[in-house]
């Protein structure tokens, strides 16, 4: 780990001391490979001096190469996010008192479960690796590990003690990602047919994240549209990804936030390279694509999303690029349309299915036909699209065995599990219900609810408000021929 020179001890004492502070800039992603410089430590000390967070030992040094210790990083973390009055009465630790100086900073750590410790024990002089900083960070600015972990890499101290210099760096950026309400854009640009990317000053609150919210702050012209709510980019501070109706190639628009003008950006033209489309069903197609040609769902490169990801999750810098590759991202697929035509035949507009876009894995976003109608087996379809190019675009339907329900389970008097006969691998549930018949002929509706299924099982909620009777035996078939079903029954 590298660590800072003695030289820099009195440059950041001086700040210490009243300098004035210098403003650290942030990239919007940082670049994780260069190393920690004595000039980014200097700057960041100076920032948390100015807001009156960090401070000096009583001898006036600041001993910014010392290992930083849980007792001064709770004060750290306190004074940072402001996490001040929110502890009750006592700290929770057997080993702190009220005379302790960092009495109060451990009471507001333990009150918010930042700093546990498994033997009811504070322990103020053990030292803190990068680890053990990045879990704290994330959990105190409630922000995806990830990110927190990417704007440490560059002191690169996972399984060591972190210095009070490098502590100072990490979290004067942290603080810099704590959402803001009044958060305003500085930056806007095209990045394809149907994405921005935008950045603020800080990150958006929850609230104003929301699609209905968002919706109604974010203001085009010449017609065009938000399509789904604005996603935070893994690694970044405050750049987000945003997802928009397509874009008229070489439109100037005006995007107006909150009633201001923010920004012009000028539509592209630039369609998502996908490699084929490909029939998964009777009357649904998919459109692939791949990471190795260098398109990546927005899913694998948003925060939201990074924990869920595993290892294919990962961070773009502010260049969309990573390992010396620039990627294309496909935004949301909500409210996309693309366009089949069967050879010989009229072109059909056919529907983006909700939550196929990137599942198991795999960069696959399916398309549904209209309701009733199909794919003929024997014809040739061709897809287009004004927002993606298809290397491989025509497909020859052919004959598709529709799923099979072996089983369905009441797991409450509102909802169903249904277990097909095998993994379907994807999210084909997607969109689709089932009907419940009792006894007495009474009927339930149940459909999908999105993202439940694991494995071959997926969970349906009952429509209108129903409810199972308690006691009562239902027969369980598929609404339309999207499955088949052999006398399968349930028991409330």
């Amino acid at each position: 780990m590298k660590k800072t020179s003695a030289a820099l001890t009195a440059l950041m004492l001086s700040a210490v001391l009243g300098t004035a502070s210098l403003p650290l800039h942030v990239p919007q992603a940082q670049a994780a490979a260069a190393a920690l410089s004595e000039q980014d430590i200097q700057q960041a000390v100076n920032k948390l001096h100015e807001l009156r967070v960090m401070q000096g030992y009583e001898d006036g040094s600041l001993r910014a190469e010392t290992p930083i210790n849980r007792a001064e990083l709770a004060k750290l973390l306190v004074l940072t996010f402001a996490l001040q009055g929110k502890a009750g009465q006592g700290s929770g630790f057997a080993d702190v008192t009220q005379d302790d100086w960092y009495y109060s900073y451990a009471a507001e750590t333990a009150a918010q479960n930042l700093m546990p410790s498994e033997d009811g024990q504070f322990h103020p002089g053990q030292t803190v690796t990068g680890t053990e900083l990045v879990q704290i960070v994330s959990k105190a600015l409630s922000r995806d590990a990830k990110s927190v972990n990417y704007w440490s890499e560059s002191f690169g101290s996972a399984d060591h003690s972190v210095t009070r210099g490098e502590a100072a760096y990490l979290l004067n950026i942290a603080r810099q990602a704590i959402p803001s309400a009044d958060a305003q854009i500085t930056s806007v640009r095209s990045l394809n047919a149907i994405t921005l990317i935008v950045t603020f000053d800080a990150p958006l609150t929850a609230e104003n994240e929301l699609f209905a919210k968002a919706k109604e702050d974010f203001a085009f012209n010449d017609g065009l549209a938000l399509t789904n709510l604005p996603r935070l980019k893994t690694g970044s501070v405050a750049t987000y990804i945003v997802p928009t109706s397509v874009q008229k190639p070489d439109t100037t628009y005006t995007l107006t936030y909150k009633g201001k003008e923010a920004g012009t950006f000028t539509g592209s033209a630039q369609k998502l390279d996908m490699t084929e489309a490909r029939q998964v069903t009777g009357d649904t197609f998919e459109l692939e694509a791949l990471k190795t040609n260098g398109v990546v769902d927005y899913g694998y490169v948003i925060s939201a999303y990074s924990a869920g990801r595993g290892a294919d999750a990962f961070v773009l810098d502010e260049n969309n690029s990573a390992d010396g590759r620039t990627y294309q991202i496909i935004s949301s697929g909500q409210a996309r349309e693309v366009t089949i035509a069967p050879e010989g035949g009229q072109p059909i507009v056919a529907r983006y299915v909700p939550f196929t876009q990137s599942t198991d894995g795999k960069q696959e976003p399916k398309f549904r036909l209209p309701e009733g109608q199909t794919l003929q087996p024997g014809t040739k379809y061709t897809v287009t699209s004004d927002w993606a190019q298809m290397a491989s675009p025509t497909f020859t339907a052919k004959e598709i065995a529709p799923l099979e329900i072996a089983k369905a389970e009441a797991i409450s008097e509102t909802s169903i599990a249904v277990t097909l006969s095998e993994d379907p691998q994807d999210e084909l549930f997607s969109g689709r219900s089932v009907e419940l018949t009792d006894a007495d002929g009474h009927k339930l509706t149940a459909t999908y609810k999105y993202s439940s299924r694991k494995g071959a099982t997926g969970i349906f909620d009952l429509t209108q408000d129903g409810k199972l009777a308690k006691g009562a035996s239902y027969t369980v078939v598929p609404v339309g021929d999207w499955a088949v079903s052999s006398e399968v029954g349930l028991k409330a």
